[in-house]
């Protein structure tokens, strides 16, 4: 999207204003389901009922589901998410625009600190052991980071409004589902 600075010159705007009022509210509505699903895994290690039907559904899957699956997960683990917030920094700065940059750091980065102070409070741990799993940092990242990168090409595109949120709202839909799927 672009706007008009006092100088008259054009000056990209990192996310449109249509997109940034009507993400707000889907954005408050997910954080109270992840509010209600940490409190009702609080302190658990099992699997809930949807647990156990995805993983009844894709356990046992075979060698090229399973590299998909490798290949999904690696991008959540630190040297994948440093690979893709660099190239996407990357371009963003190849295409002049330095917001752009900052907040495909800074969005995914306070995803991650967010699910990092979260995991000790609710204390849900997966195999029987102490790895913290809710909120899952994998799939937050991916999330995160896809939403972003959806942000900016929605805008960079001059889209908004229901199409746009649509567009946005079904990358981060799908890239959360991928990641969950993965870490199954």
């Amino acid at each position: 999207m672009v706007t008009q600075r006092s100088d008259e010159r054009p000056a990209l705007t990192a996310l449109p204003s249509a997109l940034r009022a009507s993400l707000g509210s889907v954005a408050a509505l997910a954080a109270l389901v992840v509010l209600v699903l940490g409190i009702l895994y609080a302190g658990d290690s099992g699997p809930g009922a949807v647990d156990a039907r995805i993983l009844s559904a894709v356990d046992g899957a075979g060698p090229p589901w399973r590299q998909v699956a490798l290949a999904v997960d690696f991008l959540g683990e630190p040297l994948g998410a440093a690979v893709l917030v660099g190239a996407a920094v990357t371009g963003c700065l190849l295409l002049r625009s330095p917001r752009a940059a900052v907040l495909v750091v800074v969005g995914p980065g306070l995803v991650v600190g967010t699910t990092t102070l979260l995991k000790p409070l609710v204390g849900r741990t997966i195999h029987g052991d102490d790895n913290l799993s809710y909120p899952s940092g994998h799939t937050a990242f991916l999330t995160a980071f896809v939403l972003v990168v959806a942000l900016l090409v929605t805008g960079r595109r001059g889209r908004g409004g229901p199409a746009g949120t649509s567009l946005v709202l079904a990358a981060a839909l799908v890239a959360g589902a991928a990641m969950g799927w993965a870490q199954v």
